[in-house]
């Protein structure tokens, strides 16, 4: 195949899907797929996939994966809801939720880089601040704040002088958060008890997926921004074109002065944070925290990112793709609704698009190979 018709499929293929996808449902569903009050609704619920996948993208173009995105939600839901519940702000509690998600993607990237030993240290060092915080503290004092102060404290003075320490024990990105999609869901179910948890009082935070207040949901704009700024730090920046040499070539990459581990785990940092963007829309949309929430997402989120371009051998990936692929998983679920089919029959459709996305990574590749 010629380099012009392999550009082509890789740049059209995106769109002509979702053209197709798009059309399929509109003949068969009617005024019930096609109108605005659909498409709007189909918008919020792209954001949330969207903005993970945006995440998934950056991982993929550095060669990893992560398969804990959806659990990682689930936990970032749940920090912002009791927060909410115990009367923060929704600015706070938006806060919350990031942090939460964006320390998981840390936690990822060091076990995928070698680092386990300074985190296991780290976290040693922070829930002995914590209990020794706790001792001292009269029971009559709030000890919350100056136990999350003297654990960051103590976790970063450790990581710092740790800092020397050789990056070993690289772990498969794989395994670790395959292991972690287990592991994070426990936990999201553990913050709540095994129940959801409701907050009331503060409706603040529901704005941001509500449909008809502008004319785009303020979830669409984040969305919208997310892409933008991921485009532009992959395209345009040291950092970005780091971690496109990086799954391009690895040794390459070693050889040519690139921070290696430093690179990785930047890119988990991005991924986690873009998770927990995707959690406080989820968190907003659901108006409550669900510990069983996002199932399926990491596999939505990968399958968008290989719809819209980029390979799961890495050093390749574009986020307008991306959002091309998130549609397309989005019209798939709302038009099988819109259709009355069952849930097992949107749960098959969705396998065969991942089948499919799989199947197209491996096309590209034979077409870049001639």
């Amino acid at each position: 195949m010629t380099g012009g018709k392999a550009r082509l499929l890789r740049s059209g293929g995106p769109l002509l899907g979702l053209l197709a996808t798009w059309l399929l449902f509109a003949a068969t569903a009617g005024g019930t797929f096609t109108s605005w009050a659909n498409h709007e609704l189909m918008l919020l619920q792209t954001a949330v996939v969207g903005i993970a996948a945006i995440g998934a993208t950056w991982i993929i173009v550095g060669g990893g994966i992560d398969l804990s995105v959806g659990s990682s939600v689930a936990v970032g839901t749940m920090v912002g809801a009791i927060a909410l519940r115990e009367g923060a702000s929704w600015p706070l509690a938006a806060a919350a939720t990031i942090t939460a998600c964006t320390l998981v993607g840390f936690a990822i990237g060091a076990l995928v880089t070698g680092a386990l030993g300074r985190l296991v240290l780290a976290a040693m060092a922070a829930a002995l601040a914590a209990q020794v915080v706790s001792l001292v503290t009269s029971a009559d004092t709030p000890a919350t704040g100056a136990c999350l102060a003297a654990a960051a404290v103590a976790a970063t003075a450790t990581w710092l002088a740790t800092a020397r320490l050789r990056w070993s024990l690289p772990l498969s990105p794989f395994i670790v958060t395959l292991g972690l999609w287990g592991a994070l869901r426990g936990l999201a179910k553990g913050l709540g008890g095994n129940q959801p948890v409701y907050f009331s009082g503060n409706d603040d935070i529901r704005w941001l997926m509500m449909p008809g207040s502008t004319f785009l949901p303020p979830g669409v704009w984040a969305l919208l921004g997310c892409a933008v700024v991921g485009a532009l730090l992959l395209r345009r920046t040291v950092f970005g074109r780091h971690v496109q040499a990086l799954g391009s070539n690895r040794n390459a990459a070693r050889l040519s002065g690139i921070d290696v581990p430093r690179t990785e785990l930047g890119s988990y940092l991005v991924g986690g944070a873009c998770a927990g963007v995707a959690a406080v829309l989820q968190l907003a949309y659901l108006s409550m925290g669900d510990p069983t929430t996002a199932q399926g997402l990491e596999l939505k989120a990968i399958a968008a990112a290989v719809i819209g371009g980029a390979s799961l051998a890495g050093g390749e990936g574009a986020i307008a793709g991306t959002l091309v692929g998130a549609f397309v998983m989005t019209i798939v679920d709302n038009g099988c609704t819109k259709l009355g089919l069952d849930n097992w029959v949107q749960e098959v459709a969705t396998g065969a698009i991942i089948v499919g996305a799989v199947a197209l990574d491996r096309a590209r590749a034979g077409a870049r190979r001639a």
